[in-house]
């Protein structure tokens, strides 16, 4: 699985002028399952997420988690995290799961994570979304199960 995770004083997700989604300070994650993942996968990327350490300590460094800091994650599907740029002009996604396995690895990274402690928030799988993020930093970090 893929994430692209982004430090945030808040971010929503909206779908057709209404807000489906949000959370105050805490992470937006958009999260792509590719081929042959499982909920392994899934479950191994949120606890990398939950545990990951960048948000401020007493001191101001990069020293604390998710979960230390008592935030929340909006989660929201992205299958475009497995565009292949290495041909041409136009993108290509086949590298993605396909969209019955996306959804269904999608949600069990939002249950995993939220099991985890953090408050969360998702957005709607295959919907045409419109995410407002203000980003913290900036932070915004690239993770990949298979990397």
């Amino acid at each position: 699985m893929r994430a692209l995770v982004q430090r945030v004083t808040a971010a929503e997700v909206a779908v057709a002028g209404d807000v489906v989604g949000r959370t105050g300070p805490g992470l937006l994650i958009l999260v792509c399952a590719m081929q042959g993942d499982t909920e392994a996968e899934a479950e191994k990327l949120a606890a990398r997420i939950a545990k990951l350490r960048i948000f401020h300590d007493e001191a101001g460094k990069m020293n604390r988690s998710l979960t230390d800091t008592g935030g929340g994650a909006l989660v929201v599907s992205q299958f475009t995290l497995a565009a292949d740029t290495r041909r041409g002009n136009r993108p290509g996604f086949s590298s993605a799961a396909p969209p019955e396995d996306g959804e269904r690895l999608y949600l069990h990274f939002a249950r995993a994570l939220a099991a985890l402690g953090p408050n969360v928030e998702t957005g709607v799988f295959g919907a045409e979304m419109a995410v407002t993020l203000t980003n913290d930093g900036p932070v915004t970090i690239w993770l990949d199960t298979e990397a």
